[in-house]
């Protein structure tokens, strides 16, 4: 369609993101705005919803102002959103009843430790494809609803309404027409039955949150509505929900059984295409729904790595062993080998495959010769490690070898991360053209739901990047490495509070 655009916005942890995408799958102008990050207790992240908000649609119209694009040539809108972060509003004012609390936030581990200890951990496994964690959104709801004066008659009264940023985002961009979500964020709040694609009554009971507070779930890709036209300068059609990850997912071209993507960001996160298979994990990862598209479902593994370029960013801000992140890269390969260094960066604990709630971090192996560039490197080694971690699982529950593996993210763009991540998982690493494949995939459902593309073999991949990193280390090498690393790993996880 000459002259028509897809906008993808892209909420993520730390930034607001909008970028306009053509038929071929095209940046043509993007734009970001960063928010602030909250953090009032030790292990306790938060994020203002009325700033993601407010950032998002600064964004918005930035790119929208930067390229000249009038909203008339938008068109639909695909979002794709930061994942289990909770939001509680007043269903009548749009106010927000306290700070969002973050995916990445520890605070309902205790409630976590009591489901884990009762005789509904099994069940909740089983139907939602998740591990009782404070990662999701479920006791985060119970603990806003614990924590606010009247909380749970106010939701029970049907005063207070629960999304997670999808949700939150939509609702405002449609003053409160449309109280929505999509499979793949319904999948990540630990309520969600994905075998019988409904709200399970038996967790919502156990956790005692009314079924009225939470969004109507809706296909991936669908015309769900329009937005307020004052808000751009047209009512624009919202045609793409996902989360972050299942987009970038999508945005990858992993739509086949079998195809693997890491994302490289904040964390780091691998999904594998099950199809159709809801593959129950033996190895502790994620069993989660990818997309509903044209009333099919399909089906992902899915191990989190919780601090990916999140210790580049401590390596940066708190240490202040770097100026930049891109730094990081260059000043790795000043040194051959860590000297025997490793940083297990469990900041917030272990993800898939050990999700050790009470693991934190630490740096091993320091002799007097380490030295600054060790530590820069090894830091860099721990999201390869990490990454392998989850892969070697996928392994296991499914029997099928990685024949490659997909990447984009911020550190995709780091030259030394890919080849290490080549060398350590013995697959060849074949970066995307562009990083934002995150906001290609929303885009991509918007554009099929609104017929922007006439199905899934019209999409571009976004192309590859020419390079393509294969492993160059001897076995012998890999496996004195990753029994380090594992060691490591041991120390941290008996390192209790």
């Amino acid at each position: 369609m000459p002259g028509k655009v897809i906008l993808a916005l892209d909420q993520g942890t730390t930034s607001s993101r909008a970028i306009l995408f053509d038929e071929n799958g095209t940046i043509i102008g993007q734009a970001q705005k960063e928010f602030t990050q909250i953090y009032p207790h030790p292990g306790w992240v938060e994020h203002d919803p009325m700033e993601i908000w407010q950032t998002q649609l600064s964004a918005a119209r930035d790119v929208l102002a930067q390229t000249g694009t009038a909203a008339e040539s938008i068109h639909a809108i695909g979002i794709a959103n930061q994942r289990e972060t909770t939001v509680v509003w007043n269903r009548t004012t749009g106010e927000p009843v306290c700070n969002a609390i973050v995916w990445q936030c520890r605070r309902t581990t205790p409630l976590c430790e009591e489901i884990k200890n009762g005789h509904l951990n099994t069940y909740i496994e089983e139907m939602t494809g998740l591990i009782v964690d404070a990662y999701f959104s479920g006791t985060k709801i119970r603990w806003i609803l614990d924590h606010i004066p009247d909380g749970q008659k106010l939701a029970e009264r049907g005063d207070l309404i629960f999304g997670t940023i999808d949700s939150w985002l939509v609702w405002k961009l449609t003053s409160g027409r449309l109280h929505i979500t999509d499979y793949s964020n319904a999948s990540r709040t630990m309520l969600y039955n994905i075998r019988d694609l409904r709200w399970d009554d038996k967790i919502l009971a156990a956790l005692d949150i009314p079924e009225c507070i939470l969004p109507k779930v809706c296909p991936s890709s669908d015309l769900f509505g329009v937005t307020e036209a004052h808000l751009l300068g047209a009512e624009i059609p919202i045609g793409g929900l996902a989360g972050d990850q299942q987009a970038a997912l999508f945005g990858q071209g992993c739509f086949s059984e079998g195809m693997v993507k890491n994302t490289y960001g904040t964390g780091c996160f691998i999904l594998m295409n099950t199809g159709k298979n809801i593959i129950r994990s033996k190895n502790k990862l994620l069993t989660t729904i990818a997309w509903g598209i044209d009333n099919q479902v399909e089906y992902a593994l899915e191990g989190s790595v919780f601090i990916g370029g999140a210790v580049v960013q401590w390596l940066r801000d708190e240490m202040g062993l770097i100026q930049t992140a891109a730094e990081s890269e260059y000043v790795a390969t000043q040194v051959k080998d860590t000297n025997g260094v490793y940083v297990v960066p469990a900041f917030v604990g272990l993800g898939a495959p050990y999700w050790d709630m009470q693991a934190r971090g630490i740096i091993t192996g320091l002799t007097r010769g380490a030295n600054r560039s060790h530590l820069i490197r090894a830091a860099l080694e721990s999201i390869v490690y990490q990454t392998n971690d989850v892969l070697t699982a996928m392994d296991k529950d499914t029997g099928i070898l990685l024949r490659a593996l997909m990447v984009d993210g911020g550190g995709a763009a780091n030259h030394f991360l890919l080849q290490f991540q080549a060398d350590i998982s013995k697959a060849p690493v074949i970066p995307s053209a562009i990083t934002e494949t995150t906001a290609l995939g929303a885009a991509y459902l918007a554009g099929l739901a609104s017929g922007y593309w006439s199905g899934k073999d019209d999409l571009g991949s976004g192309g590859r990047a020419q390079r393509i990193f294969q492993p160059q280390i001897t076995e012998q090498q890999r496996r004195e490495y990753l029994n380090g690393w594992q060691k490591a790993v041991e120390r941290a996880r008996c390192h209790q509070d």
